[in-house]
């Protein structure tokens, strides 16, 4: 199965539209719609076809459907989430609620997540992405014993980026 994968900055343009990835579409096969999901823990909002909200649904029916973690989490995958229709173009219109959500202005970074995407506006992502990979590198160091061996060079998960190179 297709993932989502890299990072893109698209341009948003005076009417509130905006580009999906090119290299995104496939992934999305022939649907005209695009789920949206705000995040619950960061500036951003989570995006994909139906496989994203299927496999929140999945985790909605593990859940006793009378407790109040059922109704919070019910509330915000269904209560809170939208759906946006994407053009001929590849385009959709980011709405209120999303720009509000995200801080997006002029600007939109697309970031792949596996199964999903997220949409961030491009200065909090870069941040969150250098909290990231400092944290990824603690990680790592702790779980080698401390050495920095492993993490030189900017290898994450057994990706080796050069320093100072940005995937954008």
């Amino acid at each position: 199965m297709d993932r989502f994968l890299s990072n893109t900055i698209n341009k948003v343009d005076k009417k509130g539209r905006v580009s999906i990835p090119a290299s995104f579409r496939p992934i999305l096969g022939k649907t005209s719609h695009l789920y949206i999901l705000s995040s619950v823990d960061q500036p951003t909002v989570d995006a994909g076809g139906v496989e994203l909200i299927e496999r929140k649904e999945q985790q909605l029916e593990r859940m006793d459907p009378f407790s109040e973690d059922y109704e919070l989490y019910s509330f915000v995958l269904h209560g809170d989430s939208t759906e946006l229709k994407i053009d001929g173009e590849g385009r959709v219109i980011l709405s209120d609620s999303i720009r509000e959500q995200t801080g997006i202005t002029d600007r939109a970074a697309f970031v792949g997540r596996g199964h999903f995407f997220q949409i961030w506006e491009p200065e909090k992502f870069r941040a969150y992405r250098e909290e990231a990979r400092k944290k990824v590198a603690e990680m790592r160091r702790a779980k080698s014993g401390g050495t920095t061996s492993e993490v030189s060079g900017g290898a994450i998960g057994g990706v080796a980026t050069r320093r100072g190179e940005q995937n954008t």
